[in-house]
């Protein structure tokens, strides 16, 4: 049920329906989704969570802006963390890690095709965590979940820019290149890769929001 409201609360952010500013009461919210508080409570949390909400003093939870320093920001700390991750996790990958990869792959490709961005998101995380994990460090891969966390309503806006725009392959092309050299345990190739990735993530980003004013 907490699934079912979070995917409601979250569309109607992402449409427009609820403003930058909304204020998420919980009981209002139940009533039009038609559940009892506590699902509500744990979709409002998990907003948060992602960066599509947050708290204010005496308003409670409302629905956050997107702020091109925040992303910055965000994006600077993804690229510290994750091209060292990249680089340990191509040097110590098997065969059963790449294929982990490579099956992700296709099913992004597939998430693309079907302009299904939540999915996409899902299984790009996936790649990348089955790249990173072979690294050996578990506190740095927890760590960067929880980046991905805080700026999944950014990666969203990236995504959603890229299926809109007709022969844009920044959302797969990056990851293609990424699983072939995690093959051939070319670590520095990797770590290239995740570098070039993530900065033209945040370009793409920064573009959207200034269009989007």
């Amino acid at each position: 049920m907490a699934d079912r409201v979070y995917e409601v609360l979250h569309e109607a952010i992402m449409s427009g329906e609820f403003p930058v500013g909304y204020r998420l009461r919980i009981r209002d919210l139940a009533a039009q989704v038609g559940t009892s508080e506590m699902p509500v409570r744990e979709a409002i949390r998990r907003l948060e969570e992602a960066g599509f909400a947050e708290r204010v003093p005496h308003r409670g939870a409302v629905v956050k802006g997107l702020q091109l320093t925040e992303l910055v920001h965000v994006y600077d700390v993804r690229r510290l963390l994750e091209v060292e991750a990249a680089r340990g996790g191509a040097e110590r990958i098997g065969a059963v890690g790449v294929g982990r990869m490579r099956e992700e792959l296709r099913q992004m490709r597939r998430a693309i095709a079907e302009g299904d961005v939540i999915s996409y998101l899902d299984r790009d995380e996936a790649l990348l965590a089955a790249l990173y994990e072979a690294s050996g460090n578990p506190v740095l891969l927890t760590t960067i979940r929880t980046m991905w966390q805080h700026c999944r309503a950014y990666k969203t806006v990236g995504a959603r820019a890229s299926l809109d725009t007709p022969g844009d392959d920044a959302l797969w092309r990056y990851q293609e290149r990424l699983v072939d050299a995690a093959e051939a345990r070319d670590a520095e190739a990797a770590a290239a890769i995740t570098n070039e990735s993530l900065l033209n993530a945040t370009d793409r980003i920064k573009a959207q929001l200034n269009a989007e004013g």
